[in-house]
């Protein structure tokens, strides 16, 4: 807990004067804010690192594509939304509209022209997310989205949602699925951090043109079916009990 709560000041405080500094580079364009969150997100898992003896390894680099691709992420923790954007170079996330309300924060977000979504809004809300989504493929930047929409803890279940099937359906690109589990290591509304090596998994990509329903079971059985071994791996390699692996 106390390399925890070391962690979690350091990282406020770095964000804080990295939220400074980024203030005149939000009248460049948007590759300088991307470039520069990169920066925020190196120095971010430096930290925690040095403090909580968090590292994490990359499985499957092989199906990181340069072309237009729409990765479909697992989400167990906040450390998915920093390292994707290491991984995947300037990606542009689905999330949900209320972060673009913080203050410096969220004008980033709006300023690297990530895709902002009303989760409550309906037809109308997922088509000006494929709308944006078409956009920045014109821009030739790859899509993240988190079908779950927001942190599931590890052995939780969670439906996948519309928004993932509907950019599947309008974009016509490959989806490529990602497993992890961060959560193992960084709670979701936790302190309780813990050191080890995440690991992250992207998985052989679904071409185009599946129907819905068979999109989105072959969707949630890739990412299900690898997200557990890699927990239960993780679970026997850090002699974590199974209770630890259903924590929220």
């Amino acid at each position: 807990m106390i390399r925890a709560l070391a962690f979690t000041i350091l990282f406020y405080s770095w964000t804080a004067i990295m939220g400074v500094l980024v203030l005149p580079l939000l009248l460049g364009p948007a590759r300088l804010i991307l470039a520069y969150s990169r920066v925020w997100i190196r120095g971010a898992l430096w930290l925690l690192r040095i403090t909580v003896g968090l590292t994490y390894e990359v499985r499957g680099s092989e199906h990181i594509a340069e072309s237009p691709v729409l990765y479909a992420v697992k989400h167990q923790s906040a450390w998915d939304t920093l390292a994707i954007n290491l991984l995947v170079r300037d990606g542009a996330i689905v999330l949900k509209r209320e972060l673009t309300w913080i203050p410096v924060f969220g004008w980033c977000l709006l300023k690297a022209r990530q895709i902002p979504i009303d989760r409550d809004g309906g037809p109308s809300a997922l088509r000006r997310m494929v709308a944006a989504a078409q956009a920045r493929l014109r821009e030739n930047r790859p899509l993240i989205i988190y079908p779950e929409g927001t942190r599931v803890a590890p052995g939780a279940a969670a439906a996948y949602h519309a928004g993932a099937a509907a950019l599947y359906g309008a974009l016509d690109v490959p989806v490529v699925p990602v497993a992890l589990n961060s959560g193992l290591f960084w709670p979701r509304r936790s302190l309780n951090l813990r050191p080890g090596k995440i690991t992250i998994e992207f998985l052989p990509a679904l071409g185009p043109g599946l129907p819905r329903r068979e999109f989105l079971d072959k969707l949630e059985t890739a990412i299900e079916s690898a997200t557990e071994k890699l927990i239960e791996d993780a679970v026997s390699r850090y002699d974590l009990h199974r209770s630890v692996a259903d924590c929220g």
